[in-house]
């Protein structure tokens, strides 16, 4: 797996899913479908082919609900509508998500739902992974506790803390400790989040 050491439960859906496989209610913007696949472009989205499964996400929230990447869908290039579904209702404490759309949502739906409901300037979100860059800012920005996994009430509880003492709201990065590779990065609109992450990649850059 070259340099990662990754759980083998990476992308699968943790939380108690109802899924209504239906066409998307609402439209899915051009520039949601673009700033994918320019971080797919980028590696930060993509697929684990030794693995077999994908691995990054993106989302915005909408006044319907949060539109997000489907499951499994890193390997897809270019990406297109189908492949992005609606998180209508989700409930943090009882793990439960429901959706609507062509395809069930990412594996991520409640970290992104955690971080919308710690703000609600909140309005885009950006899953990506790099390895180099986790490791370098691990700790030295807003950082997860790293027995906390990914899509679980502990992480939507770790966002909750981390919106509470730390300065993630200015910084708009979170490093995910118990998620190898996994950032996170959100702003006020996909510019933003998408930036932030485009950003920091400059650390890494050959």
């Amino acid at each position: 797996m070259n340099d990662r050491n990754l759980d083998f439960d990476e992308g699968y859906i943790k939380f108690d899913l109802t899924w209504r496989k239906q066409p998307l209610s609402i439209r899915v913007p051009t520039e949601l479908m673009a700033w994918r696949d320019r971080f797919y472009e980028l590696k930060q989205i993509g697929y684990y082919a030794d693995l077999g499964i994908g691995y990054g996400n993106i989302s915005i929230k909408t006044t319907a609900g949060i539109l997000i990447s489907g499951t499994q869908t890193g390997n897809i290039y270019p990406i297109g509508k189908e492949h992005f579904t609606l998180v209508t209702e989700y409930d943090l404490r009882q793990n439960r998500v429901k959706c609507l759309g062509p395809i069930k949502a990412s594996s991520e739906s409640m970290t992104h739902s955690a971080v919308y409901d710690a703000d609600s300037e909140i309005k885009a979100i950006v899953h990506g992974h790099n390895l180099a860059l986790w490791r370098i800012l691990k700790g030295k920005v807003p950082t997860t506790a790293e027995d906390v996994p990914y899509g679980t009430p502990a992480m939507a509880e770790e966002i909750i803390r981390l919106f509470t003492k730390t300065k993630v709201k200015e910084e708009k990065i979170i490093i995910m400790a118990g998620h190898e590779e996994g950032i996170i990065t959100f702003g006020k609109d996909l510019t933003e989040a998408g930036n932030v992450l485009l950003n920091f990649l400059q650390y890494v850059a050959e």
